[in-house]
């Protein structure tokens, strides 16, 4: 005779992902937002690894939030544990290890979907002694980087994850100069639309270059507005999310 651990008409506690508290930065910030509650697989996080190295991440899990619960929560428990493993050596190769990072999380999306499930996500470690961000872009929206110069995409490195078990990932790495900006957005924020029309990621650029703001949470809840403004509500569109680290100016 088998018995339910739970009792027999009691379901089990719920799976879910723990709630992100953003590491305090040296000369930098790192923050994100969300418009209301998440309903689809947006999710970010980020965890300090040691006192140089930062981690953050923006995935977009396949499917319904509410169906995604035990997928999510084992994707931040595998991106944490991979980053403290493969990061937290002060004599590392970055890109070897963040590849690393995706390869991991790769690998645990797909068994713990128990089959192919679909997950772009853009990833990065902050230096904060080089000031520099080493990525993957698995198929994410272009991440957005704003300095001196203008503003500039930081395209796919590698294919979505969850896709593919033998897969590799490029890591590039990008310089933040003071004052400079990285900021990731959502595919719900690009595909917003209006009378058939996307909001597109050219319009996010847009208030990228506009912004005056100086701290990483007003910019993401500039863009999330802007987007808000040019769409309206959308109650059966994705979730609108917005991830952004801001360098200091000296």
């Amino acid at each position: 005779m088998s018995f339910l651990p739970f009792g027999r008409n009691t379901p089990p506690p719920a799976v879910e992902p723990v709630r992100t508290a953003f590491p305090l930065l040296r000369g930098a910030e790192i923050a994100a937002a969300c418009a209301g509650q998440p309903r689809g697989g947006d999710f970010y996080d980020s965890i300090r690894i040691n006192s140089v190295r930062v981690l953050f991440g923006l995935l977009d899990v396949a499917g319904h939030r509410a169906d995604n619960q035990e997928i999510l929560a084992r994707a931040q428990q595998v991106f944490r544990e991979a980053g403290t493993d493969l990061l937290t050596p002060s004599e590392i190769n970055e890109s070897d290890a963040m590849a690393g990072v995706c390869l991991r999380l790769n690998r645990a999306l797909m068994e713990t979907a128990g089959a192919v499930h679909s997950c772009p996500a853009f990833a990065g470690c902050y230096n904060e002694d080089l000031g520099t961000v080493c990525y993957v872009n698995a198929g994410h929206t272009p991440g957005l980087v704003r300095d001196s110069s203008g503003a500039a995409e930081l395209a796919a490195t590698g294919l979505p994850l969850g896709l593919f078990s033998h897969v590799t990932y490029d890591s590039p790495t990008v310089a933040l100069p003071p004052g400079a900006v990285l900021l990731l957005v959502s595919r719900g924020v690009v595909e917003a639309t209006r009378a058939g029309e996307e909001y597109r990621l050219e319009r996010v650029k847009d208030v990228l270059r506009n912004d005056t703001g100086e701290t990483a949470h007003g910019l993401c809840a500039t863009v999330i507005e802007a987007a808000q403004t040019f769409s309206g509500p959308q109650p059966d569109g994705n979730d609108l999310t917005a991830l952004a680290l801001v360098r200091a100016r000296r």
